[in-house]
């Protein structure tokens, strides 16, 4: 498939190393950071340009990979008379490409990407577009990109995009305050690591329920009062600490 990327961030460089590795062909990057595109043109040997004006219009698809709020301009700045237009947002209505061209729709990557990566992750795929002929299209697009790709409409992704933000971002803010305790200690965090990785590595197989350990589902109140007087020097952890106890705890009782 003849592809043109729209951006230059994170999602623009993982996507098109993963796109190109799997046989298709790029034509064009476009991005207005002259640096970025032209960085981003020699890792997938393809031409760039810094002007939609200048889009090459040959292309079967044209993927938007650019920020939330982006879209919408761009998709306004567009009247591309084949292919099909998709962005990659989780949380952006395909309708905002309607008028970028006839055929739209959504190719969100459904994981945290980072350009500076040297291996590409496991990518599964959400995909939606204004038809059924489009749907299957993408579908069988993504499929040469990951194992994983099911149909989403703009609510279902925005329902697994609050997931990703649940699971992801909010436990990555406390592996900071974390990070920060165990610097302030001189502590090495890095010896946390094998157990993040193992209680990942669980939900693979078990439920986060059965995985439930510590002193709030033991009821160990001597544990737990000990830690809190631990964290008088830290008190947004101490209340994160006495919060998801608290949850814990009410959750358990209630499953019991």
């Amino acid at each position: 498939m003849k592809i043109v990327i729209i951006g230059t961030g994170n999602t623009a460089f993982v996507l098109g190393r993963l796109i190109k590795e799997r046989g298709h062909s790029i034509i064009q990057v476009i991005g207005r950071n002259t640096a970025e595109s032209t960085r981003l043109s020699r890792v997938l040997d393809c031409p760039s340009v810094n002007e939609l004006s200048a889009i090459d219009e040959t292309a079967e698809l044209y993927i938007v990979a650019v920020s939330d709020r982006a879209i919408e301009s761009i998709s306004k700045s567009l009247n591309l008379k084949k292919g099909i237009l998709v962005h990659t947002a989780g949380s952006v209505s395909k309708e905002v490409l309607r008028g970028g061209c006839r055929n739209y729709g959504v190719l969100y990557p459904f994981q945290s990407l980072h350009k500076e990566a040297n291996e590409l992750p496991s990518i599964p795929f959400l995909v939606d577009g204004n038809s059924e002929d489009e749907i299957t299209l993408l579908q069988d697009f993504a499929s040469t990109l990951s194992s994983q790709v099911i149909r989403a409409n703009d609510f279902q992704r925005k329902q697994f995009h609050l997931g990703a933000i649940l699971v992801n971002n909010f436990p990555n803010y406390l592996y900071a305050k974390t990070y920060d305790y165990c610097r302030d200690n001189q502590l090495d965090f890095s010896l946390l690591l094998p157990l993040i990785l193992q209680t990942s590595r669980r939900l693979g197989t078990q439920t986060p329920q059965s995985t439930q350990t510590g002193p709030a589902i033991r009821g160990d109140q001597q544990t737990i009062e000990h830690h809190l007087l631990m964290l008088e020097n830290y008190p947004e952890l101490k209340h994160l600490y006495q919060l998801f106890t608290g949850y814990i705890q009410a959750y358990f009782q209630k499953q019991a």
